[in-house]
Formats: C-alpha cells, sequence, structure tokens
C-alpha cells in the first residue's frame, strides 16, 4: 500500500492501468479475489474511497471524484484509465468520466443505474437515518442481504462474517452521507456527455442495483451495453469471480489465464 494524494491505495500487477472502486457497503478489500485473477493482465489501482480505510473524507459524489483525479496525478497517470466499479464505485465512475473526462477510458459497471426509483430512494434515506442514531451494527444484516443472494448467504459464512466486520467498521458519518447523496442521484441531465464505451454487468438478482436500472442506463448512455450474469446479486467479484472475468475480457481486452 502506498499513500498517493492522502487516498488510501494499493496497487498490484502490471500492464494498462485498470482502477477499481467499491461499493457503499465494503472497502477496496472486496476486490481481492477479483485482484489475484486481474494482476497478470493488468495494472489494478484499488482505492478506497474518501472515509473509507484511512481516505480522507470528502462531499459525495463529486469530491470523491476530484479526489481520484487528483490520486491519478499523483501516480503520474496521465492519459486515461479504465475504470470498474460496483455500486456506489460505479456512480463515482461516471461521475469522474463527467468531471474528469480525459482521465476515465472504457467504464465496467457491476451494477448501475440513471437514478433510483423511490423505493430504492427510501432505503438509503432510511439506511442514513438508523446508521446515525444506531450504529453501522444495526444495518449489517440489510447491508448482507442488499450484497448476496441468500444461497450465498447460507453456502459462504465465512465471506460473510468478513464482509459484516468490515462493513461495521464504516465510518457512520461518511456511510450516511454517502448513501443520501445516492438517495438524491440522478444522471439524467448529465448522460450525453459520457462518451466513454461502457459494460453494465448486472447481477440477476441484485437487491441494491437491479437489472432494470442497469438496462435504462445502458439505454441512454451514448456507448453502452449491458450483460447479466445468471444466479448471482450485487457483489459476484467476492464469489462468481470467474464469471465476472469471462463477463469483462473481451471488453477490456485482457490476456488472462484460461479459466477453468
Amino acid at each position: 500500500m502506498r499513500d498517493l494524494s492522502e487516498m488510501d491505495v494499493e496497487i498490484l500487477g502490471d500492464g494498462p492501468v485498470l482502477v477499481l472502486l467499491h461499493s457503499l457497503l465494503s472497502d477496496r478489500s472486496s476486490f481481492d479475489p477479483l485482484a489475484a485473477a486481474l494482476a497478470s493482465t493488468r495494472r489494478l489501482i484499488l482505492i478506497n474511497l474518501p472515509g473509507f480505510g484511512t481516505s480522507p473524507p470528502a462531499e459525495p459524489l463529486g469530491g470523491y471524484a476530484d479526489r481520484i483525479a487528483d490520486a491519478l496525478d499523483a501516480l503520474g497517470i496521465a492519459g486515461p484509465a479504465d475504470i470498474l466499479g460496483n455500486g456506489l464505485g460505479g456512480f463515482v465512475a461516471l461521475t469522474l468520466a463527467i468531471r474528469h473526462p480525459a482521465k476515465v477510458g472504457r467504464i465496467v459497471l457491476i451494477g448501475g443505474g440513471v437514478a433510483f426509483p423511490e423505493v430504492g430512494r427510501a432505503t438509503f434515506r432510511g439506511l442514513a437515518d438508523k446508521v446515525e442514531r444506531e450504529g453501522m451494527a444495526s444495518v449489517a444484516d440489510i447491508a448482507v442481504k442488499r450484497m448476496f443472494t441468500d444461497e450465498v448467504i447460507a453456502a459462504h459464512p465465512e465471506l460473510i462474517a468478513e464482509r459484516k466486520a468490515l462493513f461495521t467498521a464504516i465510518d457512520p458519518a461518511v456511510f450516511a452521507a454517502a448513501a443520501r447523496s445516492l438517495a438524491t442521484l440522478d444522471l439524467s441531465d448529465e448522460l450525453a456527455s459520457i462518451r466513454n464505451p461502457t459494460l453494465i454487468v448486472v447481477g440477476e438478482q441484485d437487491a441494491a442495483t437491479p437489472p432494470a436500472m442497469g438496462r435504462e442506463l445502458a439505454e441512454r448512455l451514448p456507448d453502452a451495453s449491458m450483460m447479466e450474469l445468471p444466479g448471482v446479486g450485487h457483489a459476484p467479484h467476492l464469489h462468481a469471480v470467474e464469471e465476472v472475468v469471462r463477463a469483462i475480457t473481451p471488453f477490456l481486452d485482457l490476456r488472462v489465464p484460461k479459466l477453468g
């Protein structure tokens, strides 16, 4: 790990740059399994978003994007970098493309959308209020159910325990601010400016950013396509790595060892 522009950053592998941006429900360690699969083909930049890990807080989402742009400058990455974001990280990737277009190449979104429907907005508002009153542990079970299907939760107790521990370590104020930013998010007026080739990979059972949101985003972006992964939820990169690698390999032109 290196401290770059005050951001909590880990760098792995070699090759063209791929920046990995995590979800609201996790931190950069959520990409460890995917990073292990891609380190032979890409220089991976795993960044804890502002307020997560030891990264200093910033105003979501524009402040997040600005901090990431600063970190890329500190790394000496002048040209466009490919970005892969999950959930919140995907919305940050789109915001980065809007605010700092010269920094961004291809975009992969594991879950994404234009805006959340009212039921989703209400969920974010409720989560923000609850963690401020009662702490992160009070919504840990809800967070897990938003990340994983019931089958994954039952089959991988060690993974779930690890994710809960990491989730409850998030600063409630940081979580609440980010959740409220997602509750008001609407990219409708800015989508036309995002000319980057974009691949939206959505879990069929994603409870946080369901497939309908991904389809709408793919239809409205100038250069986008969508792929739905059967039987998985919001965080397939944590338990279905091979499926994710297969989905993104043609789009990112990856050179990875043959998967089983």
